[in-house]
């Protein structure tokens, strides 16, 4: 099991018992000082999650592999990424994250939550909500009210997934705006161009990023892509 940014270790201690191994990756050296009491067993390593090898660190752990964490606020977007970037080194990521957050993750299609946050996450991961967790909840009790969800790994299905990501990051630069012109705007092509891949993947010309479906992201690439 590897925990990021496990505080005080609250939780760790019980991730402990129910793991053959616990890795924690925390920076701050006052809670690493506190998880030598709360936490004796756990292997506790002072780094920062988003610059350290996190997939080596990992593969350390013995299969089947889990990550938690109660994602800081102020770094929930890379964090998500970086732990996505590791998806095939774990079975199986519970994290706690701003609800605001949770519910652009969980964004259908067609609804005004949607963005490129939403379909990066959704593509590589089968994402279920696990509990929600009230600002009461918690002592002192933060601004924000949370949610966990749940991340389970899962193929993508696209050859080139740079590319793939790259469309959905450009469609997503202004979501106010048509795909069209966020296609024209980002990939540098003629209208013509950009209406000719909406069309030829069964998209009207209207449409916009926010209301495209996953197996219509992946038809749009695929025509892209050529």
């Amino acid at each position: 099991m590897m925990e990021i940014g496990p505080g005080p270790g609250v939780i760790t201690s019980r991730l402990a018992n129910m793991a053959e191994k616990t890795i924690a990756i925390e920076l701050d050296d006052r809670m690493i000082s506190a998880l030598g009491e709360s936490a004796p067993g756990v292997d506790v390593r002072k780094a920062d999650a988003l610059k350290v090898d996190l997939k080596a660190i990992l593969e350390e752990l013995p299969s089947p592999r889990g990550l938690v964490s109660n994602l800081p606020y102020y770094i929930t977007g890379p964090l998500l990424t970086r732990i996505a970037e590791v998806r095939g080194s774990y079975e199986k990521a519970v994290l706690m994250m701003q609800k605001e957050v949770a519910d652009r993750v969980l964004a259908a299609a067609r609804t005004s939550a949607r963005g490129s946050l939403s379909v990066y996450l959704q593509s590589q991961f089968s994402i279920e909500k696990v509990v929600s967790a009230p600002a009461g909840a918690f002592l002192p009790p933060p601004k924000v009210d949370s949610t966990v969800l749940q991340f389970v790994p899962k193929p993508t299905g696209i050859e080139d997934e740079e590319g793939y990501f790259k469309l959905v990051r450009l469609a997503f630069t202004q979501p106010r705006k048509t795909l069209a012109n966020n296609l024209v705007g980002g990939y540098h092509c003629s209208r013509e161009q950009a209406l000719e891949w909406i069309t030829g993947s069964g998209l009207g010309e209207l449409a916009r990023p926010q209301e495209l479906s996953l197996p219509e992201w992946h038809a749009l690439w695929a025509k892209i892509a050529g």
